[in-house]
């Protein structure tokens, strides 16, 4: 009877203290884990906060450039109805210079009386049909505005790429 209490008494001692210290590792065991789960949860919540950072200045970046095209596609539509308006009430007229051959003045182009200063010289000038000359500026007011979004294109593309 001795025996078997001492077996028991031992063995019962033993399952005791193994279980304590297992319980004792996988105590440690979760509370390593559990700091492992927290520093890479810290690490993805400042990940994404570095990122909505990044957005943010994106944004304003291209919020940015948004506003200069606005503005200059604003100032190229108002110049150029202002051009129109110019035209329409014959304020200002569009002129060509027409070619003229050497043998016609004999002087190659070139005026030889003194006249108004120009930056072509003796060239003869011929006045446009004002609808002509609002179909010309029609155009040109289409290439600038093609030009503009092409500038605003490009700082977009620079923008994002950075």
């Amino acid at each position: 009877m001795a025996l078997l209490l001492g077996v028991y008494i031992g063995g019962r001692g033993a399952w005791l203290w193994q279980a304590n210290h297992y319980g004792k590792a996988l105590a440690q065991q979760s509370g390593q884990y559990q700091r492992e789960r927290e520093a890479a949860a810290l690490a993805v919540i400042d990940w994404q906060a570095e990122e909505q950072d990044r957005r943010r200045g994106l944004e304003d970046r291209l919020k940015s450039t948004a506003e200069t095209h606005w503005k200059e596609m604003s100032d190229a539509q108002q110049s150029q109805v202002r051009l129109r308006d110019r035209l329409a009430t014959a304020d200002l007229r569009l002129s060509v210079v027409l070619a003229a051959t050497a043998g016609e003045s004999g002087s190659c182009g070139v005026s030889t009386a003194p006249g108004a200063p120009g930056v072509v010289h003796g060239a003869v000038r011929a006045d446009l049909d004002p609808a002509h000359a609002q179909r010309i500026v029609a155009i040109t007011d289409e290439g600038d505005r093609g030009l503009i979004a092409l500038k605003a294109c490009q700082a977009y593309v620079r923008g994002i790429t950075r």
